[in-house]
């Protein structure tokens, strides 16, 4: 019959030799053998299904991130787009009704941040705040 070697740390060695003889079997051998036996017909390692629950949270948190990426970036180009049709529409100012023109489009300005950081919540306020801060 082949043998094989295994060390044991001194601890694992005394668990055996008691559960042998908690188990009624005739050796600590025998009680190695019987574990050996009970893992190799039981298979692979049994799983509860947590891994599998993980794996798909994961994965559609995954299609949720990849979606909302896509609206943002469709958000982007929207604006981008408008903001090119404003601005080849609108004409300039002549050069003496500039600094009024200014004036009024900066309180226009502030009024759209003002109702755009009121439409957002959370995160996306927080935001909206920390870049109107930095607005002269």
């Amino acid at each position: 019959m082949p043998q094989r070697t295994i060390r044991l740390r001194e601890e694992t060695h005394k668990q055996i030799d008691e559960a042998a003889a908690r188990g009624g079997f005739a050796s600590p051998t025998a009680f190695i053998r019987y574990a050996i036996q009970q893992q190799l017909a039981a298979g692979s390692p049994r799983r509860d299904g947590g891994e599998e629950r993980l794996a798909a949270n994961l994965e559609q948190l995954r299609r949720e991130v990849a979606r909302m990426h896509r609206g943002q970036q469709a958000l982007f180009a929207y604006l981008d787009t408008l903001s090119k049709t404003i601005l080849t529409c609108i004409p300039e100012p002549s050069t003496d009704a500039r600094p009024q023109a200014v004036a009024r489009a900066r309180e226009r300005y502030d009024r759209l941040l003002k109702t755009v950081g009121k439409a957002l919540s959370g995160d996306a306020q927080a935001a909206i705040e920390e870049l109107t801060a930095h607005v002269e």
